[in-house]
């Protein structure tokens, strides 16, 4: 497999619609349609295809396979963070609502139901932006981590849509309207668990990775 920049001038490139999302509208997705688009050699990432199973310069070129798997590494740790951003915003945010809001003569921060949401969600996050910096970490020292990038990815996503969930829930039907942040936290949340690699896929690399 190789990998090949396209410009997008050339005949046969297009377009072909935007997508609607359940979240993350902020950035664009759309549909590319490639039909009989022909590229340069030149365009092939790593050098030509002669030096494959070659040394030096452009001894790359046709590990298009292996250069994806290696930049997923980082990537992973890229989705981690965000998760992490957004799960961030939502405990802020229930925080913030739950000393103001008052019920029964006293803010809702008072009862016990709703201490024990704040403090669990305090300790996902605490949680997940330690294996989050472990991971990145690592990443920088260019260790060896597919396991803990695996862990990290795996548990910020799952962590960020259960304290948006959390959040919108102490929130009551305020959270369930566009004029409260946590409705957006809550549908940026899921595609943590999806892009990247899927939770599903997370969990047979760590299983992996441990040897099983």
């Amino acid at each position: 497999m190789g990998l090949f920049l396209v410009d997008t001038k050339l005949p046969g490139f297009q377009v072909t619609r935007k997508l609607k999302k359940l979240g993350h509208r902020s950035a664009e997705t759309a549909e590319l349609l490639l039909e009989d688009v022909r590229v340069h050699k030149d365009d092939l990432l790593g050098g030509p295809p002669s030096t494959v199973t070659g040394s030096g310069t452009g001894s790359n070129a046709g590990c298009g396979f292996l250069n994806i798997m290696k930049v997923l590494d980082g990537g992973r740790i890229i989705v981690a963070s965000r998760a992490l951003g957004i799960a961030t915003a939502a405990y802020e945010a229930a925080f913030e609502y739950a000393q103001g809001r008052v019920q029964f003569g006293r803010p809702i921060s008072k009862f016990q139901v709703t201490r024990f949401k704040i403090a669990r969600m305090a300790m996902d996050l605490d949680a997940a932006r330690l294996l989050t910096y472990r991971a990145a970490w690592m990443v920088d020292q260019k260790l060896k981590c597919t396991k803990e990038v695996a862990m990290a990815k795996l548990f910020a996503s799952e962590v960020c849509e259960r304290i948006a969930a959390e959040a919108l829930q102490i929130h009551g039907g305020y959270g369930y309207i566009t004029e409260f942040p946590v409705e957006r936290y809550y549908r940026d949340s899921k595609l943590a668990q999806i892009t990247e690699g899927t939770s599903e896929i997370q969990h047979i690399i760590i299983a992996r990775e441990l040897g099983f």
